[in-house]
């Protein structure tokens, strides 16, 4: 059975993993035969944000490792302890979280960095030439993870592409239902909620995304 790591980067659209897109993911490794296992840092988030107002909350403070296990059912490892050697392939789901907690993209933009532990993990992975697929905004750290000229899909959104292509990222524009495959790489990106409107269309991508990396591993 395929073994599949995947990084979360906390709990809620705005302040860590987008919670449809992860447990679409979830679900699609399951369906697909394979089995997952859940990492995140174990680091403060960027910061919080109140769900229902969308206000940030100035006085508290969030673990992405601690948030990540509600969606994990606490069932989470801190990213330190993800080991390329014991997996098939790796998944990373999107929401600003991946942005914000996973890599500084969200803020710094073009001037970005990767945590060190995620960086070292996702790129333990492009080493061993084992699959992996990043959603939605998360392929904003494919160029600073691979290299110059990896290719990738955020959607269609002009002023992020700019942005991406800038460092690096070969990006092609892709619909929600889609996916984008870079075989040299071994990397599949999908639009996710960059695009969908509803669960079912961001599911129709992650879908198909999850079935092809299960192939590839």
């Amino acid at each position: 059975m395929k073994k599949i790591a995947v990084i979360l980067s906390g709990c809620g659209v705005y302040d860590g993993s987008e919670i449809h897109e992860a447990v679409l993911t979830l679900l699609a490794i399951d369906q697909n035969a394979a089995q997952y296992r859940c990492f995140a840092p174990n680091v403060n988030q960027h910061h919080v944000v109140n769900h229902f107002t969308g206000a940030i909350s100035e006085n508290e403070s969030r673990n992405v490792l601690v948030e990540s296990a509600r969606i994990a059912r606490g069932d989470v490892e801190d990213i330190i302890d993800l080991h390329v050697n014991e997996w098939d392939a790796l998944v990373v789901p999107g929401g600003f979280g991946a942005a914000k907690n996973l890599c500084d993209f969200a803020i710094k933009g073009k001037d970005c960095t990767v945590n060190p532990e995620v960086l070292s993990a996702c790129q333990a992975f492009a080493c061993a030439e084992k699959p992996a697929a990043y959603l939605c905004i998360a392929p904003a750290m494919l160029a600073l993870i691979y290299g110059k000229g990896v290719q990738g899909t955020i959607g269609k959104e002009a002023g992020t592409i700019e942005t991406l292509t800038s460092m690096g990222l070969d990006h092609i524009n892709c619909e929600v239902e889609d996916i984008i495959v870079d075989e040299q790489h071994k990397v599949i990106s999908t639009p996710a909620y960059m695009l969908a409107t509803s669960i079912s269309e961001a599911a129709t991508g992650i879908n198909k995304l999850v079935k092809k990396l299960v192939a590839m591993s």
